[in-house]
Formats: C-alpha cells, sequence, structure tokens
C-alpha cells in the first residue's frame, strides 16, 4: 500500500507541475498549487525525506516533469568491479551521481569517477539504461533514468572527498553491503557479465 501511495503522489504532483506551468487561470493556478503541496505531503509522510527536502525536490522544478539522470560507471579489471564507499550511509555503490547539465553523458561519468575515486578514466560503452523505480528495492519519490557505463582506468589513485571515504575492486563473490538505493546486486551481475562478452547488448527498460 505504501508502494500505491507513493505513485499516487508522484503523479499527482507530475500533474500539478504541468498544470502550474500551463496554466494561465489564476485560480486553475490555485488549485494547482494545492495539488502540489497536497502530493509533498503525502511524498513526506511515505518515505524517510523531511518536508523541506520534498518541496527542495519539487516546488522549484518548472514544466513538464521528466526522469532524473543517475549515471554510473562500471570499471572491472581481472574480474573485479570497482567501488566506492558511501560517506552518506556507509555502503558502497559504484561511482557516479546526477548528471550535470552542462555535460555530456560521457563527461557526467568521467568527472564522477574523477571525484569518488579519484581515476581518470576513458569511456567505452553503454552498457545499460535502466527504470530505477522498477530496479532497486528502495522507493524513490521521484523517476530516475540509471545510465551504466563501462570505463576503462587510465591513471590516477583515491583521494579522499565529501561523497565517498574508500575505494576499491571487488570479486562477485565478496562484493561489501551494497547501497541498494544506488545499485543492486542484480545489476552489478549485469556488469560482469558485459565485462565478460565484447557483444554484450546494452539492456534497457
Amino acid at each position: 500500500m505504501q508502494d500505491r501511495w507513493l505513485d499516487w503522489a508522484i503523479r499527482l504532483q507530475a500533474i500539478a507541475q504541468g498544470g502550474l506551468f500551463y496554466s494561465k487561470d489564476k485560480y486553475d493556478l490555485e488549485r494547482f498549487q494545492q495539488i502540489r503541496d497536497l502530493a509533498a505531503e503525502i511524498i513526506s509522510e511515505h518515505t524517510d525525506l523531511e518536508m523541506d527536502k520534498v518541496r527542495d525536490l519539487f516546488c522549484c522544478e518548472k514544466g513538464y516533469q521528466t526522469p532524473k539522470v543517475d549515471v554510473r560507471a562500471v570499471i572491472v579489471e581481472n574480474d573485479r568491479i570497482l567501488m566506492v564507499k558511501e560517506q552518506i550511509d556507509g555502503k558502497w555503490s559504484l561511482p557516479g551521481g546526477w548528471a550535470e547539465v552542462d555535460l555530456s553523458l560521457g563527461e557526467n561519468v568521467m568527472k564522477e569517477v574523477k571525484e569518488e575515486a579519484g581515476l581518470d578514466v576513458a569511456v567505452q560503452r553503454l552498457l545499460a539504461v535502466l527504470d530505477a523505480r522498477k530496479r532497486n528495492s528502495e522507493s524513490a519519490p521521484y523517476g530516475i533514468y540509471k545510465i551504466m557505463v563501462e570505463c576503462r582506468r587510465i591513471s590516477g589513485s583515491f583521494i579522499a572527498n565529501i561523497e565517498t571515504s574508500e575505494c576499491g575492486f571487488f570479486a562477485l563473490d565478496e562484493l561489501p553491503e551494497l547501497s541498494t538505493g544506488r545499485i543492486t546486486r542484480e545489476q552489478i551481475e549485469m556488469c560482469f557479465r558485459a565485462s565478460r562478452d565484447e557483444k554484450f547488448i546494452p539492456f534497457f527498460d
């Protein structure tokens, strides 16, 4: 039931955001704002997000609502995958984060690996475009497209930073505790399959 409430709230928020952008009638604008406020209250009630955080996520956006884009770098060497330990929850994920609007996909991936793992990489191929709300166990109050890109390490070494506290390479049978809102074992297994198959066909939902 919680997931259904969250789905309904997200749909209401999208309707309200579109209405606020396209409507001209002041009474309609007032009604759409009320719908948006109610959606934010529902999302706050059914997630661990504080109301102020929900407002920051939703109430500053304008226009037709679209999914957020999360980029993740896949770097496999000697059948071991590079992972970083997130400062925010002390768990592990692939290097990555929200895409920035002024960078290409490849530039975003390279930036995230440099910031979180201290490495310079070459982007090689697209592996997957996933709908995170279908693929990750933790519900998010917005749509997310998770784009996974295979990279090759060029140089560099880990540098302490505000986002990650460690990085390392792990075999599939020795994975650390995962930050499941960011990555799942199923997704990592797909990364290993792709790394072993030069003809791997990119997967998308």
